[in-house]
């Protein structure tokens, strides 16, 4: 046999051995918990958006402008929230000077604008964003945190989100569960009116 065969057929002797005995709730979650790898690190259901985003390699942008919001606390809290999180490519693809701008103190009311437009109240799966685009006909709106709507369509396998500009973004990795709602990651930064 392999080295892995062995390895299991020892743990299913030995779990057949205690009679199918529970295993301890001490262990259970380290097996129980199911994550989703982003930007190379796993996001466990159990933490909150902020204590899984700042592990992700492909959201240190997201995650400073977070900071430099002063949302950090606000994203931490129980929610629920259903996050569009773009990742650093998306920033770049932000006019030349936007997002270093942004960053700015002064801008800060213009960031959080710009972040909370990203929020959506509740825990809203790809399957209920789905549902709602068919109930609507092919698209679906939604009002963010900032106050501004988002358009849902779904083009294919692929969910779009559009912006108050017309822009798109692209859900590239669906249903990441967090303790405290969901996160989407998208492709582009998506941008209110104001």
């Amino acid at each position: 046999m392999s080295p892995v065969r062995d390895v299991a057929y020892a743990a299913a002797m030995s779990f057949a051995a205690l009679g199918g005995a529970v295993i301890s709730s001490a262990f259970a979650p380290a097996f129980a918990e199911m994550t989703v790898e982003v930007g190379g690190a796993p996001m466990y259901p159990s933490k909150n958006i902020i204590e899984n985003a700042v592990n992700s390699k492909d959201h240190t942008t997201l995650v400073a402008a977070l900071e430099a919001a002063g949302l950090v606390e606000t994203l931490q809290g129980e929610g629920p929230f259903t996050v569009f999180a773009p990742v650093n490519k998306a920033f770049d693809k932000l006019p030349k000077g936007m997002a270093a701008t942004l960053l700015k103190p002064e801008n800060k009311a213009n960031l959080t604008a710009v972040l909370t437009y990203h929020v959506i109240p509740g825990k809203i799966s790809a399957a209920d964003f789905v549902a709602a685009v068919k109930k609507g006909g092919g698209e679906a709106t939604y009002k963010t945190v900032e106050s501004e709507e988002l358009t849902v369509r779904q083009n294919g396998r692929r969910l779009e989100i559009i912006d108050a500009k017309g822009d798109m973004a692209h859900v590239t990795i669906a249903d990441i569960i967090q303790k405290n709602g969901v996160i989407h990651v998208v492709d582009t930064v998506l941008l209110p009116k104001s």
